[in-house]
């Protein structure tokens, strides 16, 4: 019982992480209805960049964390504009191609930066972990699950309680009304973008904190874990994001533990295809209508 218990612990910490990369896909496709490919490499290029700050100057968690956030924003924003704010109504596809040729240079550019396999990460705690009944819970995870939780609430009232928010419902519901009405969907799309790769490159430092290093291949596995959270919990629903990633840990968690770590995302990647046939849209989320892209030209 007592294993049982330690594994759906240890999955809900690690699937906050998920819940966060989870949060920003959903802002970008609940707003776009497109799907982008290069988010997980758009927080590795902020990862690397606090990587080298903190390997050349012995910079702390914060200035590695603020310069994490920034630089994700900034590779973010670079995506947008070459990806997103050129594609007219009906090009998803084109969209997420090119995003994906985004990817690849995101990519080799952090790996020509910093070529060695793996590099140090500031840790995020060095305290030794709590015991609560019986069940062993590091300092570090609890941190990520409640930032996670904290960041969750706080794009809740973004969406739900300010003007940014409610501009961007109503381009989620018609953009030609929303530019009828006065909003500027371009500036909206952009911000929203903005706060999406803040999120992401948040998350980024979060995790590479606790793992304590950062190495190639973190976009790809950003970009999977985000994604994969992102479609269990609902396309388009921020709670759906963060059930997703918190059920996908838990999933990943007791995989590992009863059939190893060679079938953990084997069997999250079953767990997937199951909710893919018996609910497309996710636990919260709806079934994907046809494209309605915000019009880019105005």
């Amino acid at each position: 019982m007592i294993d049982l218990l330690q594994n759906t612990a240890d999955g809900l910490m690690i699937g906050s992480s998920y819940g966060l990369l989870a949060l920003g896909f959903t802002l970008i496709f609940g707003v776009l209805r497109r799907l982008n490919l290069s988010y997980g490499p758009s927080i590795m290029v902020g990862a690397y960049l606090g990587t080298l700050l903190y390997i050349q100057q012995g910079a702390g968690p914060l200035a590695v964390a603020g310069t994490v956030i920034a630089g994700s924003v900034l590779a973010g924003v670079y995506v947008e504009r070459l990806c997103f704010a050129p594609m007219k109504a009906g090009a998803g596809i084109a969209s997420m191609v090119s995003s994906f040729a985004i990817w690849m240079q995101l990519e080799q550019a952090a790996v020509l930066v910093l070529p060695r396999h793996t590099y140090p990460f500031p840790p995020l705690s060095t305290a030794m972990p709590l015991e609560v009944g019986g069940i062993m819970l590091r300092v570090d995870h609890l941190i990520l699950l409640v930032c996670a939780l904290a960041l969750a609430a706080m794009v809740h009232f973004a969406l739900y309680r300010t003007r940014f928010g409610l501009g961007l419902r109503a381009i989620i519901g018609n953009p030609t009304a929303a530019h009828l009405a006065g909003i500027d969907v371009r500036r909206a799309l952009l911000l929203a973008f903005m706060l999406a790769s803040a999120i992401g490159g948040a998350a980024g430092f979060l995790v590479l904190a606790v793992d304590q290093q950062v190495t190639p291949m973190f976009g790809m596995w950003a970009t999977l874990k985000g994604l994969i959270a992102m479609m269990i919990g609902g396309l388009g629903s921020i709670p759906g994001a963060v059930l997703g990633g918190l059920l996908l840990g838990v999933v990943e968690a007791h995989s590992q533990w009863y059939f190893g770590p060679h079938i953990r995302d084997l069997v999250a990647y079953l767990v997937l295809f199951a909710f893919l046939i018996v609910r497309p849209g996710g636990m919260l989320g709806e079934v994907p209508a046809v494209e309605t892209a915000a019009p880019q030209g105005t």
